[in-house]
């Protein structure tokens, strides 16, 4: 996020990120642009894989003991890019799905159990069998509906060759007094 009304928004969240940095996200960085040049719309202003967020203001540092020690026993996490999809009205979100590979999905399980175990704030958890993995490329819940449509439609389809990608690493994400703040985390296991 980079808009002063963007980083706002998310005054005291946290949110635990994939960022590719390979092919996937050449490909994320391509199709970004292709969707941008359809519509002007906001977006996020680099390619990540959210794994969780949070809400937890005053206890940042007690929810980074928790991803550190899930990271430390979590191994790299494979990532590819299936389709160009999107969210409907009346989140009307273009993404990029990814496919749910086996270390992806673990990854998340596993993080829901080392979550239960406390009673750190969530924001927007879905069950695993409901959860999309994704990366999102833009923000067009200000386009009226058949704007909307047709930039929905023009840009839905599959990705051709899979980009895949290795990730070895996460980055917990918070926003604090306006500014984004981030720690990269290895994933050791």
């Amino acid at each position: 996020m980079s808009t002063p009304e963007q980083l706002a928004s998310l005054d005291g969240q946290q949110y635990l990120v994939l960022r590719p940095t390979s092919v996937v996200a050449d490909r994320y960085r391509a199709e970004q642009r292709t969707a941008l040049a359809r519509a002007d719309v906001p977006h996020p202003h680099t390619g990540h894989v959210t794994l969780r967020g949070f809400y937890e203001p005053e206890r940042r540092e007690d929810l980074a003991a928790v991803v550190r020690r899930w990271a430390a026993a979590q191994p790299p996490i494979d990532v590819v890019a299936e389709a160009v999809d999107a969210f409907p009205s009346p989140w009307q979100i273009l993404i990029i799905r990814l496919s749910r590979t086996a270390s992806l999905l673990s990854a998340y399980a596993r993080l829901t159990e080392a979550l239960d175990r406390t009673d750190i704030r969530r924001l927007g958890e879905l069950p695993l069998k409901e959860w999309t993995f994704h990366m999102s490329l833009v923000y067009a819940k200000s386009l009226a509906p058949a704007p909307w449509t047709t930039l929905s439609h023009m840009s839905r389809r599959s990705i051709g060759g899979r980009p895949s990608e290795s990730i070895g690493e996460v980055e917990l994400v918070w926003y604090e007094n306006g500014e984004e703040h981030s720690e990269v985390i290895p994933l050791t296991g």
